[in-house]
């Protein structure tokens, strides 16, 4: 049972006449036959009866017609409860990488919580992979990483920004206080990563073995934040976003080193399925991703194309 089918049927009802009906609804007299024949099989009864020039309810038709109505009323009531709503209340389930979560998310997430507090948000952490596995299976609604750029037609993109990731280690560290360095020096100091199918992790291995040269690092750890306490103790050097150790460079902290003849960059990237439908939920999330995009100081550096 369609609901196109129902208004032919109130149509024909109120004005007692297949011909004005179709008229009245832009449609052919006999696309209205059609599809009072199938509202009657599905229903299993006759609906109208013709008196002279007149189309009538039958017993049965008059029963239904009170549930049309009401069914029709319904729809109504709830497209105007959609429309007039301008408070978001559902869910939202976002999937990205654990150093966006930990650097970028909480304040983005503080400020939509501000905006839509009735929103019910849920966090995935995962690799890249296995996240746009997961949104392409409907169980996230949209990823937020950081990647090489994901040129896939399942996808659609609607932020990608180049992001530095360096070599970064304590501010007292013995190659922060010298001149830049070279990339065989710097490996050569003890490490500690994030794991292998990390992004910049794996694009820090394959351009190291495509020089055949390799990093054996101490400790690997898929928790940024820790890898952050543990170069602030002055514990090693890492390979990570410069966005994700900003706070702790500009304080002195920590520092970016520089490494001669050495430059990688990531993007930063918001999608979503093409086929998703699209809530109001994602629509605030996204244009909000936007904003504190634009205004963050990494944005200053990289400007969207």
């Amino acid at each position: 049972m369609e609901l196109r089918e129902i208004r032919t049927f109130l149509q024909i009802a109120q004005k007692q006449s297949f011909s004005k009906a179709a008229e009245a609804l832009g449609y052919s007299q006999a696309a209205v036959t059609v599809q009072i024949k199938q509202l009657e099989e599905e229903l299993g009864i006759h609906l109208f009866d013709r008196l002279g020039k007149k189309t009538v309810l039958t017993h049965h038709g008059e029963i239904f017609y009170r549930y049309a109505v009401t069914i029709l009323g319904t729809v109504a009531d709830a497209k105007n409860a959609v429309s007039a709503s301008t408070e978001l209340s559902g869910d939202l389930t976002i999937g990205t990488i654990e150093s966006i979560c930990e650097s970028i998310f909480p304040d983005l997430l503080k400020k939509f919580h501000q905006l839509y507090p009735n929103v019910s948000v849920s966090i995935v952490l995962d690799s890249p992979d296995v996240l746009l596995d997961r949104m392409n299976k409907n169980s996230i609604d949209l990823v937020y990483l950081l990647d090489q750029p994901i040129d896939d037609k399942r996808f659609i993109k609607v932020l990608e920004a180049p992001e530095n990731i360096s070599f970064v280690s304590s501010s007292v560290h013995t190659l922060a206080k010298n001149d830049p360095t070279d990339l065989a020096s710097v490996i050569s100091h003890p490490f500690l990563l994030t794991e292998k199918n990390a992004s910049y992790r794996f694009v820090l291995d394959r351009y190291l073995a495509s020089l055949g040269k390799e990093v054996k690092p101490f400790l690997e750890i898929g928790n940024t934040e820790f890898i952050i306490n543990m170069l602030k103790q002055n514990a090693g050097i890492s390979f990570l976003p410069e966005f994700a150790v900003r706070h702790e460079v500009e304080s002195g902290i920590l520092s970016i080193l520089p490494v001669k003849d050495f430059h990688m960059e990531l993007y930063r990237q918001v999608l979503y399925h093409k086929d998703k439908w699209h809530t109001g939920e994602m629509d605030a999330f996204i244009e909000l991703a936007k904003e504190t995009f634009r205004t963050s100081p990494v944005s200053d550096e990289h400007p969207q194309e």
